[in-house]
This record gives structure tokens, C-alpha cells and sequence, in this order.
């Protein structure tokens, strides 16, 4: 099942029972929003779920692209990506926890063809505020899955105050077809959360004590990417039709290992998604994430080789990501951007090398050392560290 058929299955199962399709297109969260991009696919919902209705009502359903540099330092293994998409959907006050798991089932079963004995759930156990969630597994009991308690695991918060409450989260076997489920999802790192149902039933106050929300509502979300893998039978999102296109370029271009082919696709990718979404490089703010982005990958890019260049890239490849992600801004400018930031960081490189030739930074840096390079100089530490890899 590819891309398309995966998105176009979940969203049409929604609204088939009811749900408003949104849209859940770009990165840039709404000007009152002090974030600087969209995380995750309920974040521009926090109001409706808080209270306020939703102008296109209580059921809804949507695919939102979502940003995050958290974990970029992990991009470069099989799961981790900087712009990724999350399916969801929601229930505004409307139905509850055991509809939306057995809405949930029903669709990776009878939807997708995802067997029964490879399926396990978890939910909440209770704590020393929240009792066991109940509802939930004797939701999953009825439906014959497998169920885990767990505590932390399975309680959902937006951050230490704000809305909150129980989840119950769905697994997937990857252990392959000969070895049969073994262990729970919390033994066994080969059951794969790919859906989390989130009751958001409270409210958690600064003080940390915990009060009923009025209208309690359900959000689920689950990372398309990594539907997608276990759908294809894949061992990384880089494997999966949605980078293929850049697999299949890159390596004809460069000479790259694994971890560099995984860390350039993701980053040239996301700088298209970021750059078609409005965003222009910059030093500070909103404008640093694909500065920061583009000399990572074209500091791993010139690790072997300091005369490959981004002009190689052909303009089919970055209009293959424009195309999936709805961007109409053209090839060109997105090149454009690309190729003039390639030239600043040329020249700040050569700077950065004479500088970093002198007797005084021929050892160990400390975090004075840095420190000084990035305020004085405009160095920042990454940068510095990859220049002296580059020696």
C-alpha cells in the first residue's frame, strides 16, 4: 500500500463516520502562537480541545506536518526525522475513549490487514492522583487484544500544566513473519507504538493537582512515516516509497554511507518542506532552523568530498516533495535559496578555518573556547566542531 492510498484509507474511514477533514497543512503556527513551528498534529487544535467549538464541529479528522529539532541529533537512524506528518483524529465532546480504540482497531485490522496477534495495547494503570483506566482495558479485553498497565508510559500532558490525562497506545509486532509476538511493549523493543488514543479528561494546574475537564475530548495521533514502514514490511522510513525518490538520487550523486545518505535526505527534504512553507534563512528565530539544517547536511556533505555541491541536485527531486506536501512555491526558488546559502556558508567556512588554524585552537575547546568563537565571531559550536573534523 503506498503513501497516497495509506492517507486517503484513514481519512476516508473518518469521515465516513462523521468527521470534518481539516486542513492541517503548514508548519507556521498561528501569530499567537510562541512556537516557532507546528510539533505535533493536535497542537493547532489545543483551543477547540481547552473548550472553544470548532467551527466545523465536534468530529474531526486531518494530516498535519509537523516540524520538530529536538532529537536532531538522531537523525541518521531508521526512525528519527526533523518535518514528519501525523494523522489524526478528534472527538470535541463527542463520543469517548472505548469508541475511538474500537474505531481504531477496526481500522488497522479490517483497513490496513494488520493481523490480530500482532497487535498489543497498553493503557494506564493508575497512580497516586488517577486510578486505573478501566474503560480502556476492558475495551481492548472485549476486542481479544493483549493489554499491558503501565504509569508514566500511558499519561498524556501537553507540558507540566494544561490538559491532560490517560492514553491507551497501540503496538505492532516487527519482529518479522517467522518470529512469532514475543514479551510486551515495554520488554520487547520490537512492538512498535504507531497510535496513541488520549483521553483529555483533565486539567493540571501549577500547583500539580489535577481537575476534571468540563467536556472531556479524545485526540488521536499516529506518525504517518511510521504507519508506512510497517505497512511496507520496511526496517526504516528511509526505505518506504516516501523517500525513495531520494534514495535512489542521491547515492548516483555522491558517494554517502547510511547515516549520511538517512541525515541528507531528511535534511535537504525538510529545508524544501520549511522553504515551500514561507520560511527564509536567517541567524535568529524561525529563519535559524533551515540555516542550521542546510550547513548540517552540507557539513556532512563535504566530509569526504569539499567539491560536491547542492547545484547537482536536479529539480525533479525537489519538486517530488513540493508535490506531496501541496507546496506551490516552484523548483526554482527553493533551489535558489538552497544555492545562495551554500555560498554563505562557503564563505564563513574559509573564515572559520584560518581562524581556526592558529597555535591557541590546536587542542582541546573548552566551553570558554566556544563561547567566544560564536559570540565574536559568529561560530557556532556545531560548526566549530565540524570544521575540526574536517581538518
Amino acid at each position: 500500500m503506498d503513501t497516497d492510498r495509506v492517507i486517503h484509507r484513514f481519512t476516508d474511514f473518518y469521515r465516513e463516520r462523521g468527521h470534518h477533514l481539516i486542513t492541517g497543512g503548514t508548519l507556521l503556527p498561528p501569530p499567537s502562537d510562541p512556537v516557532l513551528f507546528t510539533t505535533s498534529g493536535m497542537h493547532p487544535l489545543t483551543p477547540y480541545l481547552e473548550g472553544r467549538p470548532h467551527p466545523l464541529g465536534r468530529r474531526l479528522v486531518n494530516l498535519q506536518r509537523c516540524l520538530r529539532t529536538t532529537d536532531i541529533d538522531e537523525v541518521g537512524d531508521s526512525t528519527h526525522l526533523t518535518v514528519f506528518e501525523m494523522l489524526g483524529s478528534w472527538s470535541l465532546g463527542d463520543y469517548g475513549h472505548p469508541q475511538s480504540l474500537r474505531w481504531g482497531y477496526e481500522l488497522l485490522r479490517d483497513g490496513f490487514g494488520v493481523p490480530d496477534e500482532q497487535l498489543y495495547a497498553t493503557v494506564f494503570g493508575g497512580d497516586d492522583q488517577v486510578g486505573p483506566d478501566l474503560e480502556s482495558l476492558r475495551t481492548w479485553q472485549e476486542l481479544g487484544l493483549p493489554v499491558e498497565l503501565t504509569r508514566e508510559e500511558n499519561w498524556w500532558s501537553n507540558g507540566p500544566v494544561g490538559p491532560c490525562g490517560p492514553d491507551s497506545e497501540i503496538f505492532v509486532w516487527t519482529g518479522g513473519d517467522d518470529t512469532p509476538p514475543q514479551g510486551t511493549p515495554t520488554t520487547d523493543p520490537r512492538w512498535v507504538e504507531i497510535w496513541n488514543h488520549v483521553l483529555m479528561g483533565y486539567r493540571r494546574h501549577e500547583d500539580g493537582s489535577l481537575h476534571p475537564m468540563r467536556r472531556p475530548s479524545i485526540d488521536t495521533g499516529m506518525g504517518l512515516e511510521r504507519l508506512v514502514t510497517v505497512l511496507q514490511g520496511r526496517d526504516s522510513v528511509y526505505d518506504t516509497d516516501l523517500f525513495e525518490p531520494w534514495t535512489r538520487t542521491l547515492p548516483s550523486l555522491w558517494n554517502l554511507d547510511g547515516p549520511s545518505l538517512h541525515l541528507l535526505c531528511d535534511h535537504l527534504r525538510s529545508c524544501v518542506v520549511v522553504l515551500g512553507d514561507g520560511v527564509r534563512p536567517s541567524n535568529t528565530g524561525r529563519g535559524y532552523v533551515p540555516r542550521r539544517l542546510i550547513r548540517r547536511l552540507l557539513t556532512s556533505l563535504w566530509h569526504g568530498d569539499r567539491g560536491r555541491m547542492l547545484s547537482d541536485l536536479p529539480l525533479d527531486l525537489i519538486g517530488h516533495t513540493l508535490d506531496h506536501f501541496g507546496q506551490s512555491l516552484g523548483t526554482g526558488p527553493v533551489r535558489d535559496v538552497l544555492l545562495d546559502e551554500e555560498r554563505r556558508f562557503r564563505g564563513l567556512l574559509e573564515r572559520g578555518r584560518r581562524l581556526l588554524s592558529r597555535p591557541e585552537y590546536q587542542g582541546p575547546l573548552g566551553d570558554e573556547d566556544f563561547a567566544y568563537l560564536h559570540d565574536t565571531h559568529g561560530l557556532p559550536r556545531e560548526l566549530v566542531v565540524g570544521l575540526r573534523e574536517l581538518r
